[in-house]
C-alpha cells in the first residue's frame, strides 16, 4: 500500500515593508522640498526696515548687522545680528524681528542726549548719557533745553562720568541746568560749577549730583536766585543779600 505524499505549500513570497517605503519616499521628498526651497527667492532677505536712528545712519546700523538683501533668511539668528548692532557707541538697545518671508525688521534705541559741548572748530556737538559725543543736528539745536559743558578737555575723565550721572536725571530737572564748568578743588576733583536757567549758581561735585538734584530743584523752587553749595553740607544764600551788604559798605564809607 502506497503512502500519500503531503501536498507541499509555496513558500510565502516577503514582501518589502511597506512602512520603510513609505518613510525613505518622505525623507527624499522633503530633502527635495528643501533643496528647491533654499534655493528659491522665498528663502532670501528681501526687505530691511530700520527704525529709531537718530545719530546712526542707515547704512552704519546695517554694516554693523552684516546682513544684506539676498541673504538666506535663516542663515543668521535675530540674537546675533542684534550683538553685533549693539557694538556702535551710539546705541542703547536694539531688537531685530524676522517676520516671513523675507522681511528683516531692526529697531534701535540709541542712548539719550544730555548735554551740549562746543568744539575747538566753532561747532556744537551734543554728549550722550554713555559719554559719546556725537554732531548735533539742526533739528535737535531747536530745542537747546539741556545744558552746555564750558572749559572740558576731551579725555576729561570726569566729563565721561558727568555724562552718565546726567543721563540718571529726569528731562525735566535737566532742563533748568544751563551750562556746567569744571571747578575742581583738593577736597573734590570732581567739583562742578552750574548755572541755571533761573539764575542760579551752583556748586556740587559730579559724584553727588544726582543725590543732590532734588534738594536743588527745591531751593529754586521756594527761593531767590543766588548760591547754591551741595557738598559735603548745603548751603544756600541769595544774591539779593550780596547787593545789600555792597551797597551798605559803600555808604559808610
Amino acid at each position: 500500500m502506497s503512502a500519500q505524499m503531503p501536498v507541499l505549500k509555496e513558500p510565502s513570497r516577503k514582501r518589502m515593508g511597506s512602512p520603510k517605503l513609505l518613510t525613505i519616499l518622505i525623507l527624499l521628498f522633503v530633502a527635495l522640498l528643501a533643496v528647491l526651497f533654499f534655493n528659491s527667492s522665498i528663502s532670501k532677505v528681501s526687505e530691511i526696515q530700520i527704525e529709531g536712528t537718530r545719530f546712526v545712519t542707515k547704512e552704519e546700523i546695517g554694516k554693523a548687522a552684516a546682513i544684506l538683501i539676498g541673504d538666506a533668511f535663516f542663515r543668521t539668528s535675530s540674537s546675533a545680528i542684534e550683538s553685533r548692532v549693539l557694538t556702535l557707541p551710539q546705541i542703547n538697545e536694539v531688537k531685530v524681528t524676522k517676520v516671513f518671508p523675507g522681511l528683516l525688521k531692526i529697531t534701535v534705541e540709541e542712548y539719550p542726549v544730555v548735554a551740549f559741548e562746543l568744539s575747538k572748530q566753532g561747532e556744537m556737538t551734543a554728549l550722550l548719557s554713555n559719554g559719546t559725543t556725537v554732531e548735533a543736528d539742526s533739528d535737535v539745536m531747536q530745542l537747546v533745553d539741556k545744558p552746555v559743558l564750558s572749559g572740558w578737555a576731551d579725555d576729561d575723565p570726569v566729563k565721561a562720568e558727568l555724562t552718565k550721572q546726567l543721563g540718571k536725571i529726569t528731562a525735566k530737572q535737566l532742563s533748568d541746568l544751563s551750562e556746567i564748568i569744571p571747578n575742581p578743588s583738593s577736597a573734590y576733583p570732581d567739583r562742578i560749577l552750574m548755572y541755571t536757567r533761573t539764575k542760579f549758581e551752583v556748586i556740587t561735585a559730579v559724584s553727588v549730583l544726582v543725590e543732590k538734584i532734588d534738594t536743588l530743584n527745591a531751593v529754586i523752587e521756594t527761593q531767590e536766585p543766588g548760591k547754591i553749595t551741595m557738598l559735603l553740607a548745603d548751603k544756600y544764600e541769595a544774591f539779593i543779600n550780596e547787593n545789600l551788604d555792597s551797597e551798605e559798605k559803600e555808604t559808610t564809607q
